[in-house]
């Protein structure tokens, strides 16, 4: 596997496509062993897309994006901003708390984060804010998308690892609110040292907040349907992402009457996009897990770890700090797609609760989509904000370590993570 990691590296650094980077070298194991037969490599690939739990992930992306489109962003935002609006930061404040509310919608951090740089972006430069801190607050604010229902990473790691889709949908909830938190108090930091004002002289009444709150709540409701709809076994994961579907589609044309047939076709336009990028990288990432599993990686990786330490915490934090770094290079699909049977039996062996591992090893994976030399959403972002990477990465620092610190911290707080998950489903 020497020669397949260092051909990995090499082509990510030349610049290839990191699908293509992940197949091309995966083939090379086989390349290695003439004695295995080529054959392998088709196989593996064809029957990674056969697993029916897989599903639910073009599912939940079409969802994603009817939704978009069906007018709940809108409603979204102005309960977003009678909540927060009276904060020190306002619209970035607001931002983050729309990313809380949006993760159960839209389930991809990259899209939340490029959504709302359109969104908000100007609008925040207008009121004084600086580019560099109005694109970091608007990236990382769509940390929260992965870990609230249906985020995809959720349905990734728990497919691979065998782990219960409800249980993990279910932990996200809280550490969410923690992250919401840090990055609230990050901002309002920030914003007292700059003078950025409040969106709204005063907080709201109760009543204006009661009023944005019933208009949302369809939204708002989505992810309850959704663990209700596991807890109570009328729906498979794969089934639920039908239902979201439908649930879309309700909302945008009979509740809200917002979608139109050239609003639906957008939206498959997009999924088809979305679902083609994802599954390929799934499909070519068999060919490079053969490998892995062959030449029992794990097991060495295991052995490594253990060596330094085989405290659970203190494993925990190693990975943890392990991803974080290999994330600053490679997307966090590709990281929960390759690490998941790495990472996820040492856990295990050690008497961790792999429902707690996956919210911190999916934070931890996701926070290189926000951070250079690779970050998906950080140029995404920066794109739309016509923002230097450069400025943007300086002025990040604060929300990086706020995320970074609460990603530790739920390591030390498996408590938080699994109360939900046992109080629904025992």
């Amino acid at each position: 596997m020497l020669i397949v990691a260092v051909a990995f590296v090499v082509f990510l650094l030349l610049g290839m496509p990191i699908v293509f980077a992940i197949g091309i070298s995966g083939a090379l194991y086989f390349i290695q062993n003439p004695e295995l037969p080529f054959t392998i490599p088709v196989q593996v690939t064809v029957s990674q897309t056969q697993n029916f739990a897989l599903l639910a992930i073009p599912l939940f992306i079409m969802a994603g994006n009817l939704m978009n489109r069906s007018g709940i962003t809108d409603r979204l935002l102005d309960l977003a901003s009678v909540m927060t609006g009276h904060l020190k930061g306002g619209l970035a404040q607001v931002s983050v708390a729309l990313s809380a509310l949006m993760g159960g919608v839209s389930g991809s951090a990259i899209g939340d984060a490029a959504m709302q740089a359109r969104m908000l972006g100007s609008g925040m430069v207008e009121r004084g804010f600086s580019r560099g801190f109005a694109g970091g607050v608007l990236s990382y604010g769509a940390v929260l998308t992965p870990i609230i229902p249906p985020g995809i990473g959720m349905i990734l790691y728990g497919t691979i690892g065998q782990v219960s889709i409800g249980r993990l949908f279910a932990a996200g909830f809280l550490p969410a609110f923690l992250l919401w938190l840090a990055l609230g108090l990050a901002i309002r930091i920030t914003a007292g040292r700059r003078g950025y004002q409040p969106e709204r002289k005063k907080a709201a009444s109760a009543p204006e907040i009661g009023r944005a709150a019933i208009a949302s709540i369809w939204a708002i409701l989505f992810p309850v349907f959704l663990l209700l709809g596991l807890r109570m076994g009328v729906f498979t994961p794969s089934e639920i992402g039908a239902f979201a579907v439908l649930y879309a589609l309700f909302i945008g044309i009979l509740v809200y009457r917002k979608m139109k047939a050239k609003d639906f076709l957008e939206g498959l336009d997009a999924t088809l996009a979305d679902v083609g990028s994802i599954m390929f990288l799934i499909a070519l990432s068999a060919i490079f897990s053969y490998g892995i599993v062959m030449d029992q990686v794990p097991l060495a990786v295991s052995g490594v770890i253990t060596g330094l330490t085989e405290n659970l915490y203190g494993v925990m934090i190693l990975v943890a700090l392990s991803v974080l770094v290999v994330g600053f290079f490679i997307d966090a699909t590709v990281l929960i797609i390759m690490l998941t049977p790495i990472f996820l039996p040492l856990i295990e062996q050690l008497g961790g609760n792999p429902v707690h591992f996956g919210i911190v090893f999916i934070l931890a994976a996701t926070i290189g989509n926000f951070t250079p030399p690779v970050g998906a959403a950080m140029y995404a972002v920066c794109s739309i904000m016509k923002c230097p990477v450069a400025e943007y990465t300086r002025e990040s620092i604060p929300l990086f370590l706020a995320v970074s610190l609460v990603t530790l911290l739920l390591i030390f707080l498996p408590g938080v993570v699994l109360f939900l998950p046992r109080l629904i489903f025992g």
